[in-house]
């Protein structure tokens, strides 16, 4: 049994020496013992999670939530706009839909859409199919922000104020973060 070295010219199993590979020129014009010995390649660790751009992701995630929260006030104002006009005519009584200031609703659209952008960031180091997961996740978080004023209010309209409220909320992380998130990934 002979040993026979792998980077030998003459082993004909060694891919690496067949005519066509750009090295095999190589040995066959210098020698076989001319050439210097093959240095081990060093091989890099694959990178965990996206490689994305921190400030474009930061800059998406902030001007979502200020997108959810401009469209959370401005449905609140709305409503509240229309409430006060009912009442002015006072063929319905008094009717408030709203118990909170519409502050509050842009203030609270602003924060979910930062913790969804931590949310999307987080699934994409943790899990095979990250962007599954967020729709699943933030999907079933819209749908119990809306089905629960409505099962749960005292008053019909005060559950379904809210949950358009919540709706308008929802439905801008849904698309913008996942968005926000491709965008910002550095393409090389």
């Amino acid at each position: 049994m002979s040993y026979q070295d792998p980077r030998d010219p003459r082993d004909p199993g060694t891919r690496r020496y067949e005519s066509g590979y750009p090295e095999s020129q190589a040995y066959s014009q210098a020698g076989y013992h001319a050439q210097q010995p093959m240095e081990p390649q060093r091989r890099e660790r694959p990178r965990l999670g996206p490689d994305i751009n921190p400030t474009m992701f930061i800059g998406g995630v902030v001007m979502t939530g200020v997108v959810t929260g401009l469209a959370a006030w401005l449905a609140a104002w709305i409503i509240r706009a229309i409430v006060e006009r009912v009442n002015e005519a006072g063929r319905f009584g008094v009717w408030n839909p709203l118990a909170r200031d519409e502050f509050w609703f842009a203030v609270v659209g602003f924060l979910c859409a930062l913790a969804a952008g931590a949310l999307w960031y987080v699934l994409q180091l943790v899990t095979p199919s990250p962007d599954q997961f967020f729709r699943w996740i933030v999907g079933l978080l819209i749908a119990a922000a809306v089905i629960i004023p409505l099962v749960l209010s005292a008053e019909i309209s005060v559950g379904i104020a809210t949950a358009i409220l919540h709706l308008i909320i929802g439905v801008p992380i849904l698309i913008l973060v996942p968005t926000m998130g491709h965008k910002s990934i550095n393409r090389s």
